[in-house]
């Protein structure tokens, strides 16, 4: 089977439209953010680095749909972006400051596209008993706020992307899957030289994976 082949909806037919923008597909990219920015620091960012480095979500979906689409051969099936999802957790200002305002700043810069629209969600934290100390931080409903997106975007748009290789998010996928009105694909980090793929594997639906390189993370970063 093709990569055009799998996938594919039903056929309604072009209607005889000329512009070869109209044919292209419409992507919505629904972006996991701490997923997707941990999973790359893991595989690609130098040690002395770390946490330093942050994904720029319009970058990389603009990076995404460049890599996706040299896999297509007919121009009908390439795609351009209609729209960038982010769902991050978001630090406590009381508990911490500076990365409740690097946050809220990185938020603001990446929405001057209108293209991209970032959903908050606080952080839950975990304190030690006696010295209230903090001892863990941890997203909650970031997972749940993803699998709505992809549900809902299925229905409306000509192709999603899931942008996370969290596992926890294949039920969404494959629910998307079932009432989706265009085509559902997903993307993950690949490091050829460690051999490490974090790609999402489903055995009832075969789902589209875009492997993403070093030199897309680099040219993605904020």
């Amino acid at each position: 089977m093709s990569y055009l082949e799998l996938n594919s909806p039903p056929s309604s037919g072009t209607g005889g439209v000329s512009s070869v923008r109209k044919e292209m597909l419409h992507a919505a990219v629904i972006i996991d953010y701490q997923n997707l920015n941990l999973t790359g620091q893991y595989l690609f960012s130098a040690k002395n680095q770390g946490f330093k480095s942050f994904i720029n979500p319009l970058l990389f979906s603009q990076n995404l749909l460049a890599r996706r689409n040299k896999l297509v051969n007919l121009e009908s099936k390439k795609a351009i972006l209609s729209k960038v999802l982010v769902f991050r957790g978001l630090p406590s200002p009381d508990h911490d400051p500076k990365l409740n305002s690097l946050n809220i700043i990185q938020a603001r810069n990446w929405q001057k596209s209108n293209l991209v629209h970032v959903t908050h969600r606080p952080l839950k934290y975990y304190f030690d008993r006696n010295s209230r100390r903090i001892i863990g931080r941890a997203e909650k409903g970031i997972d749940v706020l993803c699998a709505l997106a992809l549900v809902r975007e299925a229905q409306k748009s000509d192709l999603v992307i899931l942008a996370s290789q969290d596992t926890d998010l294949m039920p969404a996928v494959e629910e998307a899957y079932l009432f989706r009105k265009g085509r559902i694909e997903t993307c993950s980090w690949f490091d050829r030289s460690k051999k490490k793929n974090g790609e999402l594997r489903f055995e009832k639906i075969k789902i589209l994976n875009t492997h993403l390189d070093r030199e897309i993370y680099l040219n993605s970063l904020d």
